[in-house]
């Protein structure tokens, strides 16, 4: 996976930085695993705006993902590497043996006729899922569940990875992204490798236009409302707005909003730098 710098021909295009593409090899998806997205626009069931700052964007198709890879003992090809609108990620289509496809999240270095397998007797290879139990010390992992059986719940995002530190007794010990060390089931299954589409952080949109596309719209600041929108709004002329904080008054640098006695705070060996 690379990265293009667009040649400054408009004023879009400056700073635009986007990707290559290379490693896809279908432009479409699956039909049987694919379904319709309904927009939101940032509303409820009754219609009132819950999310701001959201609307518009290019019209999506949702696609399956297996986040459980629970087809245990059945060796399946990958028959494609293809491009995800829901994700930062680019996703790999596989055939298992007995005829079932599924999506998965492609790894680093993933190639479309590799073999892959799942459940205990799996190696430790790229794109293999087993449990933490049956995984070398020293490993770089992603897709890591959170409770057996539940489906991956961590490092799932394009470039991410964690690595298995240790192992004390039923659990193993996690390095993970954001440098938070915690205890996982060694039961808990989790993906060989790193998430592929590495070189996601480098791109730039170049333009508004491209924010607009996602879905997102134009974000207004805090110091520019009026003291009746915002704790941070008023002031004559240009006045910034005091201590940053949130609209709700939550303050915005560096107040801890975990709550101090959540269950799983037992199993965080070292918090998050």
């Amino acid at each position: 996976m690379a990265v293009r710098k667009m040649k400054p021909i408009t004023p879009g295009q400056r700073h635009k930085i986007i990707g290559t593409f290379e490693e896809i090899t279908a432009r479409v998806p699956e039909k049987s695993l694919v379904t319709g997205k309904r927009a939101t626009g940032g509303r409820n069931a009754k219609g009132r705006m819950t999310m701001r700052y959201l609307g518009g964007g290019h019209r999506r198709k949702l696609r399956f993902i297996d986040f459980k890879r629970n087809k245990d003992g059945v060796p399946a090809v990958v028959k494609s590497i293809e491009y995800d609108p829901n994700r930062s990620a680019r996703i790999a289509l596989l055939y298992y043996a007995d005829g079932e496809k599924r999506y998965i999240i492609a790894p680093n270095g993933l190639q479309v006729g590799a073999t892959l397998l799942s459940g205990e007797t799996a190696s430790p290879e790229i794109g293999n899922a087993l449990p933490l139990a049956n995984i070398p010390v020293g490993t770089v992992i992603h897709n890591i569940e959170l409770r057996p059986g539940q489906g991956a719940a961590l490092v799932r995002s394009a470039g991410n990875y964690a690595q298995l530190t240790s192992r004390e007794g039923r659990y193993c010990v996690i390095k993970l992204p954001s440098g938070e060390v915690r205890q996982i089931l060694s039961a808990c299954k989790a993906t060989i490798g790193s998430v592929g589409n590495s070189d996601h952080a480098l791109e730039r949109s170049g333009k508004a236009g491209r924010t607009r596309w996602l879905g997102r719209r134009p974000r207004t600041r805090g110091v520019v409302m009026n003291p009746v929108d915002h704790p941070m709004g008023g002031g004559e002329g240009k006045a910034s707005g005091g201590h940053p904080r949130s609209r709700n008054g939550l303050y915005a640098k560096g107040l801890k909003t975990r709550a101090p006695k959540k269950h799983s705070s037992k199993y965080i060996i070292e918090r998050r730098k």
